[in-house]
């Protein structure tokens, strides 16, 4: 297998070449920058490595290191495996474990390839998904690196960054390996970079260190801003230089000018985002690290819908997720925030493409997509003389370089409040979160109503009166309730209550035209009761005089009659007088 990785790669590795021509437009004349250069023929070199070669190497090494270790069993990791390197030599004629190539000699190191293999393992990438992202496609070389001097390759997939890396940054990442591991097994969730592989390609006497990274910023989706942010604001605004490229990465204090209101997310996404920024910052405070920075990519989901209806296009590829799914775990931007079911439901993955949604001080929709990088860069002696230099010049509190402690508090400080901001509208989930409330109170105002007209409509049928049981009401049962409602409800309760008064008076009007009145008329307390029966159904019975109410017992125990004033109904055969055995005086 690793022949045919061979061969593919020496087909496929001289059409990579990615030419950087320099600021006068001639190849061969730009500026070196560290150990990145461009060499006659406009072709990126690093010390003095041709890109097509740099590219060609990595993709043969990974390929036999990584074919190789999947033929080794699963182990747990031991404390030695950190500090393991293994070692390959590839002659460009080809050997009995190596396949022959077009480059010049080198010789492949890999650096603790069973602790980086858990890596893999803990983020889901399997051993076939890994090599074909790194070597089934050729490697694309971004034309924007930055000005750290090293240069980067990305995947055709999106998945990973490939970066080259300082001598002294390479053995740092090494030590830093076992505290690293215990991290991520805390917190698999993290802004912090995830490392998958660190390597060394030694050609031309020269040793070119490696390493392989999640990719913060998708190729796929259109950055209308990136931003570098360290927290600081001494020199921290892009240059001159920096504003004329095509893509642009502004810093601090233009920031602060360009997003003065700052990056408004909802509640949820805020207190996430927080949570993993100061669990981040006291990590890389533990392992005495500073001068890293926050990567912010802004892609403006308005902006980019004005720029297709100006293009007349259906759907710009900007706006979709690679044809490919995701290798890795954990490796979005919101997926690296979301702890637990934080945020879980109130975020649609599918139409945020892995981005934070939030709203910038114009209502603007963005989708946000941030990481930590620049983490191999320790408190060593080089930097506390830069420290000690730049604060006599300038106010040390405010530089970029600084010891660790301070570094991380002012890092969170500033990306806490003045970066990221808590929405008090929650706009950061857009319309859906205002329709959900929306929908949310309806149905409590439907609830209460619908409540409040049932309680009504019962009370008015028991004859109580509306001045009493609406005070009532909204002293002891409908506390909590938005005035609204009430005022809606007792518009809706003049209405019903004419309604009920209307059906009752309708229904004893009906009912005085099917009954008899038995009126009981009483003399002294010992003489008999006279019943009389009248010929017409008398007037209603609040126009009557007030009398003692009489209640008229039957000799076979049956139903109580009682009646208002010395009015009693009950109802009579046409052919038979009422019995009437005893009649008791209810005070």
């Amino acid at each position: 297998p690793h022949n045919g990785v061979g061969r593919f790669i020496s087909s496929h590795v001289l059409l990579q070449r990615i030419p950087m021509p320099s600021s006068s437009g001639q190849p061969g004349q730009g500026k070196k920058i560290g150990h990145r250069g461009v060499d006659a023929s406009g072709e990126t070199t690093y010390k003095k490595t041709t890109s097509s070669a740099l590219k060609g190497a990595i993709q043969l090494g990974i390929g036999y290191t990584v074919g190789n270790l999947s033929s080794k069993p699963e182990r747990d990791v031991l404390m030695q495996d950190f500090y393991v390197v293994e070692s390959i030599f590839f002659p460009s004629e080809g050997s009995n474990l190596t396949p022959a190539h077009h480059f010049p000699d080198f010789r492949f190191k890999t650096y603790a390839p069973v602790a980086f293999r858990y890596f893999r393992e803990l983020f889901g990438i399997r051993p076939d998904d890994y090599l074909y992202s790194l070597c089934n496609e050729p490697l694309i070389e971004l034309s924007n690196p930055g000005a750290s001097g090293s240069v980067f390759y990305l995947t055709k997939d999106d998945e990973f960054i490939i970066k080259t890396v300082m001598h002294k940054e390479a053995e740092f990442l090494q030590k830093l390996l076992p505290g690293y591991y215990m991290n991520l097994n805390q917190n698999p969730r993290t802004l912090l970079p995830k490392f998958f592989g660190l390597y060394c390609v030694q050609s031309g006497g020269k040793n070119i260190r490696v390493v392989v990274m999640n990719n913060v910023l998708p190729r796929v989706v259109r950055m209308h801003l990136k931003y570098d942010l360290k927290g600081s604001t001494y020199k921290r605004r892009a240059s001159k230089k920096e504003r004329e490229k095509a893509r642009p990465t502004f810093k601090d204090l233009d920031f602060m000018q360009d997003m003065p209101d700052g990056l408004m997310l909802d509640q949820d996404t805020y207190n996430a985002m927080v949570k993993t920024l100061q669990r981040d910052c006291l990590v890389l405070e533990s392992f005495k690290i500073m001068d890293y920075s926050l990567l912010l990519g802004v892609h403006n989901m308005d902006q980019a819908e004005r720029e297709r209806q100006l293009e007349g296009s259906q759907g710009g590829s900007d706006e979709k997720r690679p044809v490919a799914q995701q290798k890795a775990l954990y490796s979005t931007a919101m997926e690296s925030i979301q702890g637990g079911a934080a945020c879980g439901g109130s975020i649609d993955t599918d139409d945020t493409m892995g981005g934070i949604p939030a709203v910038n001080g114009k209502g603007e929709r963005l989708l946000l997509y941030i990481g930590i990088i620049d983490i191999l860069q320790s408190y060593r002696l080089i930097k506390k003389l830069e420290h000690t230099w730049k604060a006599l010049v300038h106010d040390g509190d405010t530089v970029s370089v600084h010891r660790p402690g301070f570094y991380a508090d002012r890092f969170f400080k500033f990306m806490s409040s003045t970066v990221f901001k808590k929405s008090s509208c929650d706009k950061g989930n857009g319309f859906k979160v205002i329709f959900t409330k929306l929908e949310r109170f309806g149905a409590a105002c439907f609830h209460s109503i619908k409540r409040f007209w049932v309680w009504w409509v019962e009370r008015c049928r028991e004859g109580v009166n509306a001045c009493v049981f609406t005070r009532v009401l909204l002293v002891s049962r409908c506390r909590g309730v938005p005035a609204c409602v009430f005022l809606f409800a007792c518009f809706i309760s003049c209405v019903v209550l004419r309604a009920v008064r209307t059906q009752e008076e309708l229904r004893v009007r009906e009912e005085d035209q099917q009954t008899i009145t038995v009126e009981v008329e009483l003399k002294r307390h010992d003489s008999e009761p006279t019943i009389s029966v009248p010929q017409h159904s008398p007037e209603p019975a609040e126009e009557a005089p007030p009398r003692p109410e009489v209640v008229v017992v039957e000799p076979d125990g049956a139903s109580l009659m009682s009646g208002s004033g010395c009015t009693s109904q009950a109802s009579v055969d046409d052919d038979d007088d009422m019995p009437v055995s005893d009649i008791y005086f209810v005070s």
